[in-house]
């Protein structure tokens, strides 16, 4: 066994421990050396041989906005996989081929530049509150408790699971109450109660921190109650630093801080933005304002410790990514450039475009396209769009397929096979085309339909939203109805296949379609995905992560962040399709719910059993779903709450046992004051195939199974 030889520089010594080792860089630093590491572009510093970093990553599906990558379907078609299992594989991949391009970059010029680093500003764990906010496609959906469990899976992913180094710092965004509307994000001030607050906007991210130990937050732009996000006492002093015992960095959204004097007008000038944003908490300003901290020091708005402070934060997460150790004691430091897209990722890809896909209405069996289906026609504007494979903040890839491609691909030969444009995505066209004239011709038209990241998205970046990126009507854009309309009367069997990142209002259009398929951005094997799907090679299992509502008049106001009448949680509306819900080639069956006991007392859990059987035909996955609903609360609760599910596989005419615990935690329910407590009386148990629905039920979804119980004093 050899002596190793300890570094005389501590900073430098891998083998002491990262509090010492960031005290000792910090020593040797100026003020003008600590202040150029306080912006996302973190300074070289070339008398330590440092080089220069850039904080500011992007890995919402794949690493983004950095050339070539794996492209797997857009977040919230992740969600709507409802497998966390997968969701974690997804992100290691994600992690890996993050490592592979930091250390090429590193390789060819010395640094990481923006976009190449090791710090990914992702998951998005805000609630999708509302169908109308364009940048919902980067959530989880609207359930907290999903939310929740998808982003801690994305977060172990990408964080890897080596006891000394993380593979990559994951960032749990937009610290908090932040959804909306994007045109008011620099300005606007979220009201929201105690109880909303703690009951729906902060659960995910208690998650992420408590159990999936993400290493970096960011602030929102937005101000909650009063607050500016980005130098909050409640959101980062209070809460996150204080009753989460968060130990990772904070960051702000890029641009964030120059806001708090330019559009919230709580402070008078950049200097004073900068010292009321690091007081707080804020440890890394993204582009703006922490070039000013020498000016606050002279002003005496803060000290130099205060910078020492917030540095160290920022360093210690880049020591734990190995930064100042020899790659060759840093596991991820060999991941190889042959990593990224590599043949094992795009299978993953290809997985979660499977499971994401969303199978709405299924008229007569018409999906799967049957054998006797000789003439197939094409339609649609997102039929051979790229951009309604990707979604945004996405990365690229030279192999991606459209749907288009997918179903010439897959299609037997010996039928025929045509496509059309049929309309354009928003844009009225002169005549009509072809297609309404030969639709009866048809054994089945597929109409690819839907919207894209051209209408929906960040502010800035949907060019075709009049509303910066958010969403003023939900429906389709009208030149598709009107041609689907066409088409429908001119005796075409229409499957829709919807693409897009939010829910579509169908309207009288849902009656008109013999199947309808909601596919989501699918990512780079989107097409091949649906192909398979639509000609039953495998039988689809996606289940929505959100409710599609009927129309805006079941919706409160789109500024207005009170929970009441949002979400399957707190609506009484009768939706378009329920939160849950999605169909499949075959049938499932729940029955024998048992509990263990009827009466418990407060503090106590309880077991529960039932059998789920595929009762058709087709070998599937079905998500089973648990629901807990507090029958005897002093306040206003949700009318459910999912509290578990499990994807299963079975074959035909199997079935399996699932048993389940009701922990006392999740009988909890948040009071006026935003407290968890625990009360005595009846709660209801429901398990299914989607939230308890009726509409669920008509539309095909195994009925539902109940039971009470109580809970004593």
């Amino acid at each position: 066994m050899t002596q190793q030889t300890e570094s005389p520089v501590i900073f430098l010594n891998s083998s002491r421990p990262i509090a010492e080792r960031v005290h000792d860089l910090i020593s040797r630093l100026t003020l003008d050396e600590k202040i150029g590491q306080m912006l996302n572009t973190a300074e070289a510093i070339p008398r330590l041989n440092i080089p220069a970093y850039d904080f500011w990553s992007e890995a919402l599906h794949g690493v983004a906005r950095n050339g070539r990558a794996t492209v797997f379907p857009q977040a919230i078609g992740m969600a709507a996989t409802w497998d966390p299992d997968l969701i974690q594989k997804v992100a290691s991949a994600v992690g890996d081929e993050t490592r592979a391009k930091y250390h090429a970059a590193l390789r060819r010029k010395g640094f990481a530049g923006r976009f190449q680093g090791l710090t990914v500003w992702s998951p998005n764990v805000n609630i999708f509150r509302d169908p109308r906010w364009g940048r919902g496609q980067e959530t989880w959906g609207e359930d907290p408790f999903l939310t929740g469990e998808m982003g801690a899976a994305y977060v172990r992913g990408l964080q890897g699971d080596d006891p000394k180094y993380l593979k990559t710092a994951a960032c749990a965004k937009h610290f908090a109450v932040h959804s909306g509307p994007e045109k008011l994000r620099h300005v606007f001030n979220a009201k929201v109660s105690p109880r909303d607050l703690n009951a729906t906007y902060l659960p995910a991210f208690k998650k992420l921190v408590m159990e999936a130990a993400v290493e970096s937050v960011m602030g929102a732009y937005n101000r909650t109650n009063d607050e500016p996000c980005c130098a909050s006492e409640f959101l980062l002093v209070k809460t996150l630093r204080g009753d989460w015992d968060f130990q990772g960095h904070v960051v702000s959204d890029c641009g964030a801080l120059t806001d708090f004097h330019e559009g919230h007008k709580v402070t008078k000038d950049v200097v004073e933005s900068a010292a009321l944003a690091l007081k707080a908490g804020c440890d890394l300003s993204c582009i703006c304002t922490y070039d000013h901290l020498d000016e606050a020091i002279d002003r005496g708005l803060i000290t130099e410790a205060d910078i020492d402070t917030s540095l160290a934060r920022t360093l210690t997460t880049r020591f734990k990514l190995g930064m100042f150790d020899p790659p060759e004691e840093v596991p991820y430091a060999a991941t190889p450039v042959s990593a990224i897209a590599c043949p094992e990722h795009c299978q993953l890809a290809y997985e979660a475009a499977i499971k994401s896909i969303v199978l709405l209405k299924n008229e007569d069996n018409t999906l799967p396209i049957r054998e006797s289906a000789r003439r197939i026609l094409v339609v649609g504007p997102c039929a051979n769009s790229i951009e309604a494979l990707l979604g945004n903040y996405n990365g690229m890839n030279e192999n991606m397929t459209t749907i288009m491609q997918g179903i010439v691909a897959r299609a037997p030969e010996g039928n025929e096979l045509r496509y059309a444009d049929g309309c354009l995505l928003t844009q009225q066209q002169e005549v009509d085309d072809w297609s309404i004239a030969s639709a009866s011709t048809f054994d089945v038209t597929i109409a690819c339909m839907g919207i894209s990241p051209m209408l929906e998205g960040e502010q800035g970046h949907a060019l075709l939203s009049p509303e910066q990126g958010d969403r003023a009507q939900i429906t389709l854009p009208p030149v598709q109805v009107e041609y689907l309309k066409k088409l429908a009367l001119a005796g075409a069997k229409i499957v829709l296949v919807l693409t897009g990142g939010s829910p579509i209002v169908l309207g009288e259009l849902e009656d008109l379609m013999a199947a309808i398929v909601y596919v989501w951005y699918p990512g780079q094997e989107g097409g091949k995905a649906v192909a398979d799907m639509l000609f039953g090679d495998v039988a689809p299992s996606g289940k929505l992560p959100l409710t599609f509502p009927k129309s805006l008049d079941q919706l409160p106001p789109f500024e207005d962040y009170d929970m009441r009448g949002r979400t399957y949680r707190y609506s009484t509306a009768e939706p378009l399709f329920p939160f849950g819900f999605g169909l499949s080639y075959t049938h499932f069956t729940y029955s024998d719910l048992t509990l263990d006991k009827r009466m418990i007392r407060a503090g106590e859990s309880l077991t529960l059993s039932f059998t789920l059987t595929n009762s058709g035909s087709v070998e599937a996955e079905e998500v089973a779903q648990i629901y807990l609903s507090d029958l005897d609360a002093s306040t206003v609760v949700p009318l459910h709450s999912l509290i578990g599910f499990q994807r299963v596989h079975l074959e035909p005419g199997e079935r399996t046992v699932i048993t389940f615990t009701v922990t006392p935690e999740m009988m909890k329910l948040v009071n006026d004051e935003g407290d968890r407590i625990l009360e005595a009386g009846e709660f209801r148990v429901t398990i299914g195939g989607c939230s308890p629905s009726e509409r669920g039920v008509r539309l095909g979804a195994a009925a539902p199974v109940s039971e009470t119980f109580i809970v004593s004093a």
